[in-house]
C-alpha cells in the first residue's frame, strides 16, 4: 500500500483535476453543440472530451509514470514503474447532464494492484466535492461524512441503475429493481454511479447495487463508501472483483439483508421487446 504522504499528495492532485474539469462542465452545461450516441442510450458530448483532457493534463503533469484508464481515450501507459492506475470518468451521468437533470459528476479513482485506494467525486450540479483515501476517511467539502445507521430494509432508501445493454439481455436488473421496491421505502435510479455511491457514503441513501459498470464508474465511489464506514462487495458478499462490473454497496448494517435478497431474485427469462409495436394486446 502507498504511504499516507504519497496518498495525500495524490488526493490533492485528484482534487485539483476534478475541480478543474468540473469548472469546464459547469461552463458548457446548457450550451452543448455536439451530442452523439456511442451506442443506444450512451451519449458523449464535447463536454466529456474537454473535461477528460483537463483531468489528463493535470494527472500526467504530476504523475507521468502512472497508468491511466479514461472513459473516452482508453488506456495510457502501463504503470509498471509505480503500480498505480488512474480510473477517470470525466462526466459520469452524461445523459443527465445533456438533459439538464442535476445528477452528474467528475469521478477520479486510483487503484494499486487492482485495488481502489483513492477517490474524488465532484458533483457539478450541487458543487459538492467528495474525497477519500485508504486510512484517511471520507469527506464532503472537507467535512467528515459517514454512512447511515438504517438497519432494516423496510426502513431503507436504496438506489440502482440499468446498464446500456439492458435492451439486449435478460440480466438487466429489472427483476432486482422490482424486488427491492416491494421491500423498502423506495428505490431510486439516479443515472450516475459515482453520485449514487457518494450518496451512500454521505448517508443520504442506505444501499446500492448495479451491474454492467466500468472501472471508471465505480473506482472512486468504492473508496468513498468504505472510508465512510460502509461495505462494498460482490453481490454474494465475496470480495469485489472490480472488473466484473457488478457490485453491492451499503451502509454495512444492511449488507447481509441486501445480499440475501439479491440471491432470491428470479431473473427474467428473456430480454424485453425494444420497440412498443412488439407488444401484443390481449
Amino acid at each position: 500500500m502507498p504511504g499516507q504522504l504519497d496518498l495525500a499528495r495524490r488526493l490533492d492532485v485528484a482534487t485539483e483535476a476534478a475541480r478543474a474539469a468540473g469548472a469546464v462542465l459547469q461552463q458548457l452545461q446548457g450550451n452543448l453543440q455536439d451530442i452523439r450516441e456511442k451506442r443506444p442510450g450512451d451519449l458523449v458530448t464535447e463536454a466529456d472530451r474537454a473535461a477528460e483532457l483537463t483531468v489528463l493534463e493535470i494527472v500526467q503533469r504530476h504523475f507521468p509514470a502512472d497508468s491511466i484508464l479514461a472513459e473516452e481515450s482508453g488506456q495510457q501507459g502501463n504503470g509498471a514503474a509505480t503500480g498505480f492506475l488512474w480510473a477517470i470518468d470525466p462526466l459520469d451521468g452524461t445523459t443527465n447532464y445533456a438533459h439538464g437533470y442535476p445528477a452528474a459528476a467528475v469521478s477520479i479513482g486510483l487503484l494499486q494492484a487492482g485495488e481502489p485506494v483513492l477517490g474524488v467525486v465532484y458533483d457539478v450540479f450541487r458543487n459538492e466535492l467528495f474525497r477519500a483515501a485508504t486510512g484517511m476517511g471520507a469527506t464532503c467539502n472537507y467535512l467528515p461524512i459517514c454512512v447511515s445507521s438504517t438497519d432494516r430494509l423496510e426502513n431503507s432508501l436504496l438506489v440502482t441503475g440499468f446498464a446500456y445493454d439492458r435492451r439486449e439481455t435478460a440480466d438487466n436488473n429489472y427483476a432486482e429493481f422490482c424486488h427491492f421496491t416491494h421491500l423498502t421505502q423506495g428505490v431510486r435510479r439516479g443515472g450516475s454511479a459515482s453520485v449514487d455511491l457518494a450518496a451512500v457514503a454521505m448517508g443520504r441513501l442506505d444501499g446500492y447495487w448495479e451491474r454492467g459498470l466500468s472501472v471508471w464508474d465505480i473506482a472512486a465511489g468504492i473508496v468513498l463508501v468504505r472510508e465512510a464506514g460502509g461495505s462494498v462487495t460482490a453481490y454474494d458478499g465475496s470480495p469485489l472483483l472490480i472488473e466484473s462490473g457488478r457490485l453491492l454497496a451499503s451502509n454495512g448494517s444492511l449488507h447481509a439483508a441486501m445480499q440475501l435478497e439479491l440471491s432470491r431474485v428470479q431473473p427474467l427469462q428473456q430480454a424485453l421487446p425494444t420497440h412498443p409495436t412488439q407488444f401484443t394486446s390481449v
